[in-house]
């Protein structure tokens, strides 16, 4: 259960309601005694909808200046690319917290669209946060914004937004880490091992690791070498597969990309 005094409960708004815009919601109200009221833009018609449905707290909006109108705290989670058809012309008073969650889209640039002064926060929310199980990136710190992080699996202010682009990038690794469970879960394939005993078996041995990564008192590389033996399975895959070249190769992309994302 989340347990939050009343007079702490925010309307929060949501334009763009896709797949962090849908996370979002289930971790603010999911199990809550005392949810906040969430408004919804009409954009992801169908997850509004359901939202809604499932939800007593949430309603959806007939546009985005309702949504804004509505909320203290105001989600922008549309695309990059579509940012200035959905936010352009939007009046958005001063008092307000715009949370920009926008992949690549700075504060300033924000700032200029929607021509206001209000508070803005850039955040990098993960799906985990429907469990309230995942550590949320700020920048800059604001305690309305961290406060509700918090309530979702924590938050993490950066000093500024050199290191918010950092992490950022080490974002843009998520999908490359189920790409390689699938690349294993083939491989075993393609030995004669049977599809469903192969997913579940890299799923169990991987969702294990993801246990051991819970203990902070030992470092990443302490974790690699306490489920390493010398000479064993373990080193050979990791000194013949990720050597040099190819942990080079991984940091020139993520280098690739953060001069994209400044």
């Amino acid at each position: 259960m989340i347990e939050k005094e009343k007079d702490t409960v925010q309307s929060i708004g949501i334009i763009g309601v896709g797949e962090i815009g849908r996370a979002l919601v289930t971790g603010l109200c999911d199990g809550s005694d005392g949810p906040p009221e969430v408004y919804l833009s009409p954009r992801g018609a169908r997850a509004a909808a359901e939202l809604s449905e499932r939800h007593e707290s949430v309603r959806v909006c007939a546009g985005n200046q309702e949504v804004v109108d509505r909320s203290d705290v105001v989600f922008v989670a549309v695309r990059a690319k579509d940012r200035h058809e959905a936010l352009s012309g939007l009046s958005v008073d001063d008092d307000k917290t715009v949370i920009n969650v926008m992949a690549g889209v700075a504060n300033d640039d924000l700032r200029r669209i929607l021509a206001t002064e209000a508070a803005l926060v850039r955040a990098i929310p993960l799906p985990a946060v429907r469990e309230r199980r995942s550590v949320t990136v700020t920048f800059p710190s604001h305690p309305v914004a961290d406060a509700l992080f918090e309530r979702l699996g924590g938050a993490q202010p950066v000093a500024d937004e050199e290191a918010f682009n950092v992490f950022s990038a080490l974002t843009g690794t998520l999908t490359t880490h189920y790409s390689y469970l699938d690349t294993l879960t083939s491989w075993a394939v393609g030995h004669g091992v049977a599809p469903d005993a192969a997913d579940r078996y890299v799923r169990g041995l991987f969702q294990a690791v993801g246990r051991a990564l819970s203990d902070e008192t030992r470092s990443l590389r302490q974790l690699a070498a306490d489920h390493e033996t010398p000479n064993g399975n373990n080193e050979r895959i990791r000194t013949t597969w990720f050597d040099p070249a190819n942990s080079q190769a991984l940091g020139n992309a993520l280098d690739g990309l953060l001069a994209d994302l400044k």
